[in-house]
């Protein structure tokens, strides 16, 4: 028998497809508009909640037994503050221009409704290793919305991907492009990624009939 079970495998491929928190629950929306433009920030913010959620489940789950239930919303809020700072001061660090660029949204991850409520509606319920898995998987299905919208709005808004420039020439002096790729400045600003979201959820339930709502 292998590490992980059918059970188990699908608490990470599930948030990955047919269950992803972005565009099937509709949660980290402001994540998705606020950080995006840039592929390396959507990466970082992606890293991050991995981190923050995936270790955050399991230290719920531990604690679940001893939470007192009218407290427990609190304790919550503690142990994913506490991985924020973390998460801040190793940032600030070891990439501290990065940090300045994502400002106060590493510090929004405390209020990120995918953390808050994979706690509520799975960590206090079950195990710590299935915990952990579904921490991952939740988080893995949220970083990879981020980078794919971040992706795309880099290349086509920016013509660069993690700064360097793939579309169109390098700048010159004058700082222009001599030729190639002019930039679309709307995909730099934050309707673009609602745009890209949108994009994903059309493809994402062509392919898959069943997400589709009856009317």
């Amino acid at each position: 028998m292998g590490l992980l079970t059918k059970k188990d495998a699908n608490l990470i491929l599930d948030p990955l497809s047919d269950n992803n928190p972005i565009t099937i629950q509709v949660l980290g929306i402001c994540s998705a508009l606020a950080i995006t433009a840039e592929l390396k920030a959507s990466v970082v913010m992606a890293i991050s909640v991995l981190f923050v959620l995936g270790l955050g489940n399991v230290v719920i789950s531990l604690l679940r037994n001893i939470i007192p239930s009218k407290i427990r919303i609190i304790v919550q809020l503690i142990v994913v503050a506490t991985l924020v700072i973390i998460v801040d001061q190793v940032l600030k660090a070891f990439a501290y221009e990065l940090s300045k660029a994502l400002s106060v949204f590493v510090g929004l991850i405390i209020t990120n409704c995918i953390i808050m409520g994979r706690f509520e509606a799975f960590a206090l319920g079950n195990g710590p290793w299935r915990s952990f898995l579904d921490g991952i998987g939740n988080a893995l299905g949220f970083g990879v919305i981020l980078v794919i919208v971040g992706f795309f709005r880099e290349l086509l808004g920016s013509g660069t991907l993690f700064g360097y420039p793939v579309l169109g020439n390098p700048v010159t002096k004058t700082g222009l492009y001599s030729t190639g790729y002019e930039n679309n400045g709307f995909m730099i600003i934050p309707p673009a990624a609602l745009i890209v979201v949108g994009i994903i959820i059309w493809v994402q339930r062509s392919r898959n009939p069943a997400l589709v709502e009856d009317n």
